[in-house]
Order: C-alpha cells, then structure tokens, then sequence
C-alpha cells in the first residue's frame, strides 16, 4: 500500500517530497500528495515528516 497523508495535519513544508528517493509525492495547493503506482512504501516519508501527517497503511 502506498503512504497516505492526512492533509488536515500536512503543514506543506516539502520535507517528504525531497525525501522521497523515487519522487513519488508532490505538494498540490500546499498540501503533500502520494501518486500510489510510483511509491515503494519504503517509509522515508514518514520518517522525514516532521508533524506525523504521513503513514503506511
């Protein structure tokens, strides 16, 4: 399952779009968004998140 983002907590900063190594999440209208068929589910977004907006399901 790819990362999913809770918007209502994503704050826009980027930290997991830099930190993603395929390049799977952008930021729409601030808010940080996962194309699910590019992610690998390897977590470093959720690790690079500073206010826990990102999680694996």
């Amino acid at each position: 399952m790819a990362a999913k983002v809770t918007a209502d907590l994503c704050i826009g900063c980027g930290a997991c779009e830099g930190g993603c190594p395929v390049g799977a999440i952008s930021l729409n209208d601030g808010v940080a968004t996962v194309d699910a068929d590019t992610c690998i589910d390897c977590g470093a977004c959720v690790g690079g998140c500073p206010v826990g907006a990102i999680a694996l399901d």
